[in-house]
């Protein structure tokens, strides 16, 4: 691996990380940054692939003493079984529509246009969400119904048009539905587990084959870097609610999208 291969794969390593929790899109930003760096193709997608499961990781770490209550809470606890199935609710909308329209969306979404667009809807939504008047319903995961998860899982459908943002889909659509800010933000981070191990293994599945050539060295250090970064924006951006709305985040999708819009015309 040269050093402009393992610049490439920081860069993109650390676009992951940071973007993947938070509202801004990390499929969009690796659409345009791969883009940018002539780094497209194949192989790119199945590096993506390898990187989004870094940040994967990087959730579970963070959270792993909730996560080891919960499993170990299964057996007696029904405040345990009641978090899980609210995870299973919430991953099953994505997963249907995800499955129909996997081929489709990759044909013709994929692409810096419907990024920069995707961006700019969404930081105007945020605008919108942000400017509405409301009294949180729902201040702890705990409290949520299987109603809330499900309404949290049909927000998080809008996702999978590239650009929208996984993350934001379902803070967003969560104050919507009546979640604090926390809890939309904390929810949010459980339900990237389930829902980014299915779509991860099944893109696994879908480019078995590519990923016996892989540049080991390569997917390695992407891998490494979203790790880490990915770490430091989930404790970043937990900081961040605890004080503070998601307005600087619209209008930072507002203003990249439109430079990409602008950039990407033909």
């Amino acid at each position: 691996m040269d050093l402009i291969s393992f610049l490439q794969s920081v860069v993109l390593g650390i676009v992951e990380g940071l973007t993947e929790f938070l509202p801004i899109s990390s499929t969009g930003h690796l659409i345009i940054s791969g883009d940018l760096l002539n780094y497209t193709g194949e192989q790119a997608k199945t590096f993506e692939i390898v990187i989004q499961l870094g940040a994967i990781l990087a959730v579970c770490y963070h959270y792993r003493e909730r996560l080891m209550r919960v499993i170990r809470g299964l057996q007696s606890d029904s405040a345990a079984w009641h978090f899980v199935m609210n995870l299973v609710i919430g991953v099953v909308p994505s997963a249907i529509f995800g499955l129909a329209l996997h081929g489709l969306i990759k044909k013709y979404l994929f692409n810096p246009l419907v990024v920069a667009v995707a961006l700019i809807v969404g930081g105007l939504i945020i605008f919108v969400v942000e400017r509405r008047p409301s009294e949180p319903r729902v201040v702890d995961v705990d409290q949520m119904s299987w109603l809330d998860a499900l309404k949290v899982g049909f927000a998080q459908v809008f996702s999978l048009i590239p650009g929208t943002s996984r993350s934001g889909a379902t803070i967003i659509g969560g104050m919507l539905f009546g979640l604090s800010r926390q809890s939309a933000t904390e929810f949010s981070f459980f339900l990237a587990i389930p829902t980014m191990f299915l779509a991860t293994g099944y893109d696994v599945f879908k480019s078995w084959e590519s990923l016996a050539n892989v540049d080991l060295g390569f997917f390695a250090v992407g891998f490494v870097t979203a790790f880490f970064s990915a770490l430091l924006a989930i404790k970043g951006l937990i900081r961040y609610v605890a004080h503070h709305d998601f307005r600087i985040f619209a209008w930072y999708r507002v203003i990249f999208g439109a430079i990409a819009l602008f950039y990407f015309l033909p």
